[in-house]
């Protein structure tokens, strides 16, 4: 099982992660956001060292140009969209890095076809709650995990939004051929992008078991 803590705005915390063994971690550059984390972990920081654990760039809506240039400068290992981005724009970026697709969820979401154009042009897709007060992710809140299962998907995804350790039973009992992982972020914080690293140690034992 992999697990993606998104929002870390410290490099101490990216280097605890590192050591827990965690997959993924998100960075997230959209201005807007509680967790921006321009100027609060700084690129020659992250050029100077050496981690395991893959460093995705969260961008909402944001420019070709603009991306790229932050994932040379921070050395990112993979791209997260989480905004309306188009299919060709995936498309453009998948040549030079690894894309993930974030899609909002709500009780009317048509799963197949809110994915179809992208199947080609990503090498995730992240699944996470609609939030009525426009914002991109980080709620706390839970979308049905029921239209995951009636829908085909064929791309490795992350399920997001409002997961927490009481929730460890029902991601391991959680069945679908393409579910790859779990995307953690405000219901393991102390603050907003500060980490709560013994939950996340919890989550990663009890995952395990």
């Amino acid at each position: 099982m992999n697990i993606k803590v998104c929002g870390i705005t410290q490099l101490k915390q990216l280097q605890q992660l590192d050591g827990l063994n965690i997959a993924f971690a998100g960075l997230i550059f959209h201005k807007d956001s509680p967790r921006y984390v321009v100027g609060k972990i700084f690129k020659e920081e992250l050029q100077a060292t050496d981690f395991d654990v893959k460093k995705v760039g969260v961008f909402v809506n944001a420019e070709y140009d603009e991306i790229i240039q932050t994932v040379e400068e921070y050395e990112l290992d993979v791209v997260q969209l989480h905004g309306q981005e188009t299919p060709e724009l995936c498309e453009q970026l998948s040549e030079d890095v690894e894309v993930i697709k974030a899609f909002a969820i709500n009780g009317n979401s048509s799963i197949d076809k809110m994915v179809a154009d992208y199947d080609e042009v990503c090498d995730y897709y992240l699944f996470d709650t609609a939030s009525k007060e426009g914002l991109h992710g980080g709620t706390g809140e839970k979308f049905d995990w029921k239209l995951i299962t009636k829908s085909k998907i064929e791309k490795p995804f992350f399920l997001s939004g409002g997961i927490s350790v009481d929730d460890i039973a029902k991601i391991k009992a959680f069945k679908h051929p393409d579910y790859f992982g779990v995307d953690v972020n405000s219901r393991f914080e102390k603050g907003p992008g500060v980490k709560d690293m013994a939950l996340l140690l919890q989550l990663r034992q009890g995952l395990k078991k």
